[in-house]
């Protein structure tokens, strides 16, 4: 790829900036809506956990396979179609006359966000050839992350009130094909030198397991055993079908070998349990502030700034403290935060107070704004440069599977608890089993981050990343020395 002109090269991180953007505030936005949603289209609890996990279950299953698409047959070419699919996909959700096409169109529109963020996040990477440069441009691209969950809630709360929940889906279309249009015209076009080859067996073995685990999860509360059961097999058959398969194949879609790594297994699940802890947060304050306590959308929004405001002054400060002390002590202060958060609700019902629901909302924000910049940083730690790529994917996979299992499992418990009864008669009570399952996931953010950034973890990753290494790459070093 010829060498950009230092505009240039800003004017394609902006590009790269804007598909985020659109993506992160989407979902964000959505969650202020929910309630407007179960209104209009008399939707049940469970049609509302469909209508984010939707997206989010196509999404993680689908990350892995656009990145290496892109790295086969051209990185601005997928990224393109992603902005048209997933442009296309918004004014379908705009137009969906009921719940069940909503969903549909939503996993239109996540088929176009999977070519989005990991594609974006390459182009970067090969566009700032400097390695401070990229750093700078990465942060900005983490930075896009918090601005999304800060101004998420309270663009959503706006739009819903003054125009309706269609119009959160409108925000997209001339941003989605504004970029289209820069794409075309300032991006250049990229691959990669030897790309993966494409693994159809594992790609659908990763579609059956993430989707029927979330059908047997949200199903639950209202589905009979003989409903929920097969896809509970199901589930169980695709993840041994991954366990056998992958370690067979030469250039597997999920690489095993990995989680031989202590820092790259732990944080896939911090990945986990985090972004399940996200999605169980924003789904309970969203149906607490507007079901429970009457607020309007806009309202609810600015309620929910306490919780976005403090991720957003947080991330930056989490990459830093990873770039001068390593991941440790981020993933300590998050677990810990989240952890709080979660016991001021299970144990002590901080809806009931003001100042109690003030600190709870501010500390999972603390909490969560600490956590990405380690995760990812975690994941790669110690890898061969040839695999950092896919390591990452893993763990933007795993972030994308949490939110989608927080959801589930946070939904479905919120649903048994409640039942037949309104939601402002028993929903702290029914609620506070979901924020015991957030206590336990900031537990193991706390446990993971301290077990994993040590020594002995470090230890694990470069006998990894030894092994991982090609006989190419291990020939060359030796004659080097």
């Amino acid at each position: 790829m010829p060498e950009l002109s230092h505009r240039r090269r800003l004017l394609v991180l902006a590009i790269c900036c804007s598909s985020l953007l659109i993506v992160s505030l989407d979902n964000t936005a959505l969650n202020v809506a929910l309630p407007s949603l179960q209104r209009e289209l008399h939707a049940s609890t469970s049609g509302l956990q469909w209508t984010i996990d939707a997206y989010t279950l196509v999404l993680a299953s689908l990350l892995m396979l656009a990145g290496s698409t892109a790295d086969r047959i051209g990185r601005k070419k997928v990224f393109m179609t992603g902005l048209a699919t997933f442009t296309a996909g918004s004014l379908l959700c705009s137009l969906a006359p009921n719940l069940q096409l909503l969903i549909v169109f939503r996993m239109v529109q996540a088929v176009g966000g999977s070519m989005l963020n990991p594609v974006a996040m390459s182009i970067i990477t090969n566009t700032f050839t400097d390695v401070r440069e990229r750093a700078r441009a990465i942060g900005m691209w983490g930075a896009v992350i918090g601005i999304s969950m800060a101004a998420g809630p309270l663009v959503g709360g706006l739009l819903v009130e003054s125009v309706g929940w269609r119009a959160i889906f409108w925000v997209n279309l001339p941003v989605g094909l504004a970029a289209l249009l820069l794409t075309l015209r300032f991006v250049p076009e990229s691959r990669a030198p030897r790309a993966r080859r494409p693994d159809p067996v594992g790609q659908v073995l990763v579609v059956a397991l993430f989707g029927s685990l979330t059908y047997a999860i949200i199903e639950a509360p209202e589905a009979g055993a003989g409903t929920v059961l097969p896809f509970a097999a199901l589930a169980a058959a695709a993840l041994l079908g991954l366990l056998w398969y992958e370690p067979r194949r030469d250039e597997p879609l999920i690489d095993l070998r990995f989680f031989r790594s202590v820092p790259f297994g732990g944080a896939t699940v911090i990945a986990v349990s985090a972004f399940a802890a996200l999605g169980g947060f924003l789904f309970l304050s969203t149906l607490y502030l507007q079901n429970v306590r009457g607020l309007d959308a806009l309202h609810a929004g600015l309620w929910m700034l306490p919780m976005a405001v403090p991720t957003f002054l947080c991330a930056p400060l989490s990459g830093r403290l990873v770039g001068a002390r390593g991941a440790r002590l981020p993933l300590l202060v998050a677990g810990s935060a989240m952890t709080a958060s979660g016991v001021l609700f299970a144990a002590f019902e901080a809806e009931t107070s003001n100042v109690m629901l003030f600190a709870g909302y501010a500390l999972f924000g603390i909490g969560f704004g600490f956590v990405n910049a380690p995760i990812t940083n975690t994941a790669v730690s110690g890898m061969p440069r040839a695999q950092a790529g896919v390591a990452a994917g893993v763990a933007s996979t795993s972030r994308q599977l949490g939110q989608t299992l927080g959801v589930a499992v946070i939904g479905a418990v919120l649903a048994s608890g409640v039942g037949a009864s309104s939601y402002r008669e028993v929903f702290v009570s029914a609620a506070r089993p979901g924020w015991w399952i957030i206590v336990v996931c900031g537990l193991a953010v706390l446990t993971l981050g301290a077990l994993t950034s040590g020594r002995w973890a470090r230890r694990t990753a470069e006998l990894t990343a030894q092994r991982l290494e090609s006989p190419e790459v291990r020939e060359a070093a030796s004659v080097s020395a």
